[in-house]
C-alpha cells in the first residue's frame, strides 16, 4: 500500500503549492486597491540601450497617462549613436521637451551599465517619486494613478508592479510568456502572503527619493546584476514597506528563437540563486517536472505512476488556466496550455543548470557572478 501511495506523496508538494498560489491570488486580487486624492509629481527614469519591440508605443504609453500630477519622463542613454535616440526625439516633438528629455552620458560607475545610466541621469530628476521601468514595458492609462496611490501610506518606500505578456508571436516567446503566468506571478503572490515582499520586480519600481537616499542611491546597486531585486531588498532592510500594485504592466516580447530565451532564463536563474540562495534552493521542491519523474521512478507499476502524474497535471493546468483567464487576463491560455509541461521541463533544467556555473551574458557583455549577487565583468 505504501509503495502504491508513494507516487502521490511525491507529487503532493507541487499540488499543495499550486493550491496555495491559487488562494493567495484570490485574496490579493479581491482586495480593495488603495485610493488617494493626492497626485504627487513623479519622475519616470527609463534607462535605454537599443530598440525593443514597439519601442515608440512603449514609451508613449507613459506620456498618455490620465494623471493630474506633473510627470517628467527622463531617458538615460550612454551613446548618441544608439538607434533608440531617434525615437526619444520623436517623443520630445510630440509631447514637448518640458515633459520628455534625455541624458546622454557614457560615464561608467561599475559593471552594471544600466545602473550607470541611472546614476548619470538622476541629477536631472525633478521630483520625489522616482519610477524606474524597463524599456520594453508598456503601461495602461491609469498606471500612475494606481501606483502613486500606495504612497498615501507613509510607511511605503517602494511600489512594484506585476507584469504579463499578452502576445506570443513564436513558441519560444510563448515559453517565456506562459512562465510569467504559471510560475513567476504565483511565486510572487505566495511570497507576498507568506512573508511579505522583500524585493522588487524590474518591470516597474516606484521609490521615494527619501528611501533611495537611505540605501545610498543608485550607486549602491551598480555592482549587482539583479539591480531590481537589490533595490527592493535594500529598501526593505532600511525599514520601509514594499507594496505590490495589482494592475499589470505589459512586457512586450518580439519574435525570438529558443536559444536566446533559454539563455535569458538561465541568467535570471543564476542571478536569483546567488541573490537568494536558500529560497532558490527550496523552490526546487515545488517544481512539477522532477516530481513527475520521481513519481514514475518509484511507482511499483505504471498504473499508480500515471494516476499520480495525471492528478498533478490536471491540477497544474487547471490552476494555470485560472491564473491566465481570471487573474492575469493575458489571453494566453488555454491556447498555449499544451506548452506548460514543456515549460515545466525547461524550468527544471534551468534550475539545475544554475548550480553548475557562475557566468552569464547580458546585453553583449559577459560576467562572473559573486556570492551575494555582485558581478565581475569578463574580458
Amino acid at each position: 500500500m505504501l509503495r502504491t501511495l508513494l507516487p502521490f506523496i511525491i507529487v503532493l508538494p507541487s499540488l499543495v503549492y499550486s493550491l496555495i498560489a491559487l488562494v493567495c491570488a484570490r485574496r490579493f486580487f479581491s482586495a480593495t486597491p488603495p485610493c488617494s486624492v493626492e497626485t504627487p509629481s513623479v519622475t519616470i527614469l527609463k534607462p535605454v540601450k537599443g530598440m525593443d519591440a514597439g519601442s515608440y508605443e512603449n514609451f508613449a504609453s507613459f506620456c498618455r497617462q490620465e494623471y493630474e500630477g506633473e510627470v517628467q519622463l527622463l531617458f538615460a542613454a550612454a551613446s548618441a549613436d544608439d538607434p533608440v535616440i531617434s525615437v526619444i526625439y520623436r517623443l520630445m516633438e510630440e509631447f514637448g521637451d518640458n515633459r520628455v528629455s534625455v541624458v546622454i552620458n557614457p560615464a561608467i560607475h561599475g559593471p552594471n551599465y544600466k545602473v550607470s545610466n541611472l546614476i548619470n541621469a538622476f541629477p536631472q530628476a525633478r521630483h520625489d517619486i522616482i519610477i524606474v521601468c524597463d524599456s520594453d514595458i508598456r503601461v495602461p492609462p491609469d498606471y500612475l494613478k494606481n501606483v502613486t496611490a500606495h504612497f498615501s501610506d507613509p510607511r511605503v518606500g517602494l511600489v512594484t508592479s506585476l507584469y504579463r505578456t499578452s502576445s506570443a508571436p513564436t513558441i519560444a516567446t510563448a515559453i517565456e510568456a506562459t512562465g510569467f503566468t504559471a510560475e513567476m506571478i504565483p511565486n510572487v503572490l505566495v511570497a507576498l502572503h507568506l512573508e511579505g515582499l522583500s524585493f522588487a520586480l524590474g518591470a516597474s519600481m516606484a521609490v521615494r527619493r527619501e528611501a533611495l537616499a537611505a540605501i545610498g542611491g543608485f550607486e549602491a546597486l551598480v555592482d549587482y546584476l539583479a539591480d531590481d531585486y537589490q533595490l527592493g531588498n535594500k529598501v526593505h532592510l532600511a525599514g520601509w514597506r514594499i507594496a505590490l500594485d495589482g494592475a499589470f504592466v505589459e512586457s512586450t516580447l518580439g519574435a525570438e528563437e529558443l536559444l536566446p530565451v533559454l539563455a535569458r532564463q538561465l541568467r535570471w536563474a543564476r542571478t536569483m540563486r546567488v541573490s537568494r540562495p536558500g529560497g532558490y534552493l527550496a523552490s526546487g521542491m515545488t517544481l512539477p517536472f522532477p516530481a513527475m519523474l520521481l513519481a514514475a521512478f518509484v511507482a511499483p507499476s505504471p498504473a499508480p505512476a500515471l494516476a499520480a502524474i495525471a492528478l498533478l497535471y490536471c491540477v497544474r493546468l487547471a490552476v494555470a488556466t485560472i491564473f491566465s483567464r481570471c487573474f492575469v487576463r493575458d489571453r494566453l491560455l488555454p491556447a498555449w496550455l499544451w506548452l506548460i509541461p514543456l515549460r515545466d521541463m525547461l524550468a527544471f533544467f534551468t534550475w539545475a543548470l544554475s548550480f553548475l556555473g557562475n557566468r552569464v551574458e547580458w546585453r553583449g557583455s559577459r560576467y562572473r557572478l559573486r556570492p551575494g549577487g555582485k558581478i565581475e565583468e569578463l574580458a
